[in-house]
């Protein structure tokens, strides 16, 4: 594991066991939480599909931008045309929060995938009672009996499950629990750069029956085009569109509409 991703799951446990409830509590807030939407027909439309970000920060840029509030801006991203919203939930380092997330799942219809660290069974749990539809399990952050547990787990609680990988071992131990969604993050975890021969050199290695998607420093049409051109059912942008003065222009022109 990288330095810098060791670094933030570190803060993230800690902050993890400062909000813990007991397991009880957590499941009856899972007993009550709203119905799950289809994330998977959200990603798989017959073109490619936007998973937009409500992001504030990030490790490798800084601030990028403030949201004060970001169910106007999930909205924003809806009417835009954006299939899935993704919401930043750690707090550390990109500025997040889980009330982010409520908010944003009770002011949109679209799928909500919750972007964070997910180390513990219990971030599992916790991740479809807030309300998320989509869980983001990083294979660079987890063991592969880690990553098998956690992703039966998300499936038998009725989350659609993104496996993200940063390299071709990365993508053998994602295939080895038999994802139906592999998301390539061009970033390096070791540098917090942006590698852009990566979507090139990976997205033709998940087999073409599960949904790939493309994440990272995607900021231009030229660049969805290719991605697109590669394989991808979906892009996932945050920073572009965040710092957009007009998020819906912003998805208009990655999208070519």
């Amino acid at each position: 594991m990288s330095s810098a991703l060791a670094s933030i799951i570190e803060g993230v446990l800690e902050d993890l066991d400062a909000r813990k409830l007991p397991l009880s509590q957590l499941r009856e807030q899972l007993a009550g939480a709203a119905a799950i939407r289809d994330a998977y027909g959200s990603l798989n439309i017959g073109q490619l599909a936007l998973i937009a970000e409500v992001k504030r920060s990030s490790p490798s840029k800084g601030a990028l931008a403030s949201i004060s509030d970001p169910a106007e801006l999930a909205l924003q991203y809806q009417n835009g045309g954006a299939n899935v919203v993704s919401v930043l939930t750690e707090g550390r380092r990109f500025g997040g929060s889980i009330a982010d997330l409520v908010k944003v799942r009770s002011a949109i219809d679209l799928p909500v995938l919750r972007k964070d660290f997910i180390v513990t069974e219990y971030q599992v749990i916790e991740t479809r009672a807030i309300g998320a539809d989509l869980l983001l399990l990083i294979v660079a952050g987890l063991s592969d009996s880690q990553l098998k547990d956690f992703h039966q787990l998300a499936t038998e609680l009725g989350l659609a499950v993104l496996v993200e990988v940063h390299d071709e071992l990365e993508i053998e131990r994602a295939l080895a629990i038999s994802p139906r969604i592999i998301g390539v993050n061009s970033r390096n975890l070791k540098t917090l750069e942006i590698n852009r021969g990566a979507f090139a050199r990976l997205l033709p290695l998940i087999p073409s029956e599960l949904t790939r998607i493309a994440e990272s420093g995607i900021s231009t049409r030229s660049e969805v085009e290719e991605i697109e051109g590669l394989g991808a059912q979906a892009i996932l942008v945050g920073e572009t569109l965040v710092r957009a003065s007009d998020p819906l222009t912003g998805i208009k022109l990655l999208l070519g509409k």
